[in-house]
């Protein structure tokens, strides 16, 4: 065999090769991991999620079915939750810490939670992830509530509280976010308060981690306890973050009387969320868009969708 004749045999081999694993690959598949929370506002609507069962699911990425693997309802999922707390919190937040101290020690047995504090300069992690939640619970300390002690943006250091679920299992990953929500580091304006590029980006990261984002609203010592419209800025920032992750957000008007309430809905939610592992088919680095249904009439919150890590 000549030499061109030996290099056609053999350039035609590897391209073979390459054709029949990228065959494989994309037959394969990822797995991708997404937390799905049943939002039952009524008690019919509550005795109805609690019917769901595995089969009752189907995952849709841009439009298509995907092939899922595995459903875990919140009893065989203990939660993997940041509580992150803004620390230029007007201060009577502080009349709140036992409550959030109580939800975290009642939390089901193998949960693993981290708290932290929004403050100026960094994210300044009070307990790191532990499985101890009396631990987690006892961290949590009186806020500063001084306009000395505000982040520069509170989207910032959420993206910080993010990066920590990279050291932790796949799973139910929550972040629960005290915060007046704004961000005022570019401006004022609605757009910049909404479309904030440190929001898109903490959008962008939870979603591609698998972390619902939750958010109970308070204002700050600075605008949002003065200003109607500031306020309405933070918590419409938090209502897309929520939206956009799979999360809620938990409000009464431009402030709050006791986070009680807030806790009592969580709680719930937090036993009607399920944990879906499926084999994503699709191919490309681009935005992929989820939608998860049942023939149960129940509503449904889930994450957008997802950027798949290049």
């Amino acid at each position: 065999m000549c030499k061109k004749n030996r290099f056609t045999a053999a350039l035609a081999a590897v391209v073979f090769i390459f054709t029949w694993a990228f065959a494989v690959s994309a037959a394969d598949g990822v797995e991708h991991t997404i937390v799905v929370t049943a939002h039952a506002h009524n008690e019919r609507m509550r005795k109805e999620a609690q019917k769901l069962r595995a089969d009752d699911f189907v995952v849709r990425e841009e439009k298509l079915p995907q092939k899922i693997l595995a459903v875990k309802p919140a009893s065989e999922a203990p939660p993997i939750i940041a509580v992150l707390i803004q620390d230029d919190l007007v201060g009577r937040v502080n009349n709140e810490l036992d409550g959030l101290r109580q939800f975290i020690r009642q939390l089901p047995e193998g949960s693993r939670v981290m708290t932290g504090y929004i403050t100026a300069g960094s994210l300044r992690v009070a307990q790191d992830f532990t499985t101890d939640r009396a631990r987690a619970a006892d961290s949590l300390h009186i806020l500063r509530s001084t306009a000395e002690s505000a982040p520069y943006n509170p989207y910032v250091e959420l993206l910080e509280g993010l990066r920590k679920f990279d050291a932790q299992p796949v799973g139910r990953r929550l972040v629960l976010m005290v915060s007046d929500g704004l961000d005022t580091s570019r401006g004022l304006e609605g757009a910049s308060a909404l479309h904030s590029v440190d929001l898109e980006r903490a959008v962008r990261e939870a979603q591609r981690r698998g972390v619902s984002v939750f958010s109970f609203y308070a204002p700050s010592v600075g605008l949002s306890s003065f200003s109607r419209l500031e306020a309405n800025y933070g918590q419409g920032a938090l209502n897309r973050l929520a939206e956009e992750t799979g999360g809620e957000t938990f409000y009464s008007g431009f402030d709050f009387v006791s986070f009680d309430p807030y806790i009592k809905e969580f709680n719930e939610l937090l036993g009607l969320q399920w944990v879906i592992t499926y084999r994503s088919e699709t191919l490309g680095n681009s935005f992929r868009r989820i939608e998860v249904t049942t023939e149960a009439n129940v509503h449904l919150h889930y994450p957008q969708g997802y950027s798949p890590k290049k």
